[in-house]
């Protein structure tokens, strides 16, 4: 792997910033009200640091395979390898990547292309995206929360966008205005998945959802936006919902969990 001691890693949210000599004075990621500075204000990593005590788990997680660090850093999100006949995508991204990582993914077939849900994950996306030469798709809404530009990243604007065997991204909005889920119509046994990240928050009760302004700061998204981004999924075919964690999914009748969750959202903001 690529040496770059001088692009600065968030230890909160873990989101790779831009080349420089010495850290930046802020993460803006972190600084919005979506997010937080840690309580031991703000601190910074990098890759190399990091990889001499983290590695990466690669996993089954229902049916598509998962990729995870430990011990958990930043936010502890895993992102998925959606393998497909014209080329995976990696949905989602996680910050530690090493050859260990790198060679086990292009032994299941590599990756054609990276997604990201949100900037929240947008983590070390260039790193991954130069290992396989695999451009990142980003909504353009989110532009401005790209902390290390880079010619790999491509915006795609518009509600939707489609890839390739199926699979189509989707704009939801809700937690950013650009926050995208990915739809998988042959995952699920033919049935149709959608993977999520936490635009679709997959609840405790795995039978529900949740969504939010801000999770970490308990901020709730208004009624009107709650029915947006149940209008965005409802043309797509789908049973089952894939979070951002290992093992937060909806295992079936998935968008049935949608509309349940969605009316016990607003009734409870109404209270």
């Amino acid at each position: 792997m690529s040496r770059d001691d001088h692009c600065y890693i968030c230890a909160t949210c873990g989101v790779q910033h831009a080349p420089s000599d010495e850290p930046p004075p802020r993460c803006d990621i972190c600084e919005d009200e979506r997010q937080y500075v840690g309580w031991s204000g703000q601190t910074w990593t990098t890759l190399d640091d990091l990889r001499r005590d983290h590695h990466n788990e690669i996993r089954d997680d229902l049916g598509l395979t998962g990729i995870g660090t430990k011990p958990a850093f930043a936010i502890g999100q895993r992102a998925l390898l959606v393998r497909s006949p014209q080329g995976n995508v990696l949905w989602d991204c996680i910050t530690v990547i090493d050859e260990a990582t790198v060679e086990a993914a292009r032994k299941l077939g590599g990756v054609r292309a990276i997604a990201i849900s949100h900037p929240h994950y947008y983590s070390s996306m260039v790193e991954w995206s130069r290992a396989f030469d695999a451009p990142v798709y980003l909504n353009e809404a989110d532009r401005r929360w790209v902390m290390r530009p880079d010619p790999g990243i491509e915006h795609w604007t518009g509600e939707t966008k489609s890839l390739w065997d199926g699979m189509t991204l989707i704009r939801a909005g809700g937690h950013f205005e650009g926050g995208t889920v990915l739809h998988v119509a042959g995952a699920a046994s033919g049935e149709g998945a959608l993977l999520a990240g936490d635009i679709l928050q997959v609840a405790q009760d795995r039978r529900w959802v949740s969504f939010m302004y801000s999770f970490p700061n308990y901020i709730p998204l208004p009624a009107r936006e709650i029915d947006h981004i149940v209008s965005t999924v409802e043309p797509f075919r789908f049973d089952r919902i894939y979070g951002a964690w290992w093992d937060r999914n909806v295992t079936s009748d998935a968008k049935g969990a949608i509309h349940r969750s969605a009316e016990r959202y607003k009734k409870a903001l109404g209270r």
